[in-house]
């Protein structure tokens, strides 16, 4: 398939709020609702769009972030993959530097976010973790 202006005009405005009607979508490039509902379907068969997705807000939560060290005969992927699974775990990055992970974790209150803490450590492979509680977000 070939993706166009449009086609990427249709994704930005998606990728901003994945609720955004095809008639309003269509009022803003100027299309049909059908044209635009013809363009989603053709980016989703073609594996432009893999899915639709909300995002939770988290206005209540307290964050960490989690930097990792990883055992050297580990592999750094392999334990990346079981962070992920993690209750609480929302991202996990594989970075550079004295730490091999980082993981940003999210839960209700400080208790969960020791428990998601204690679970990662449990994680075979993880030699030594250094956390940082979010104390606010600037925007």
């Amino acid at each position: 398939m070939y993706k166009d202006k449009v086609d990427d005009e249709i994704l930005k405005i998606l990728k901003d709020d994945s609720r955004e009607s095809f008639v309003d979508i269509g009022k803003k490039l100027k299309l049909s609702e059908s044209a635009v509902r013809r363009r989603v379907k053709n980016l989703t068969d073609n594996n432009f769009i893999k899915k639709f997705t909300i995002e939770i807000g988290e206005q209540n939560s307290t964050k960490a972030i989690v930097l990792i060290s990883v055992e050297s005969s580990m592999d750094t992927s392999k334990v990346s993959a079981r962070l992920t699974k993690l209750d609480g775990v929302k991202t996990v990055y594989e970075i550079t530097g004295q730490y091999d992970i980082a993981v940003i974790i999210s839960s209700p209150n400080i208790t969960e976010i020791n428990l998601a803490i204690d679970a990662l450590r449990k994680v075979p492979g993880v030699s030594d973790t250094n956390t940082v509680i979010i104390l606010r977000e600037v925007t």
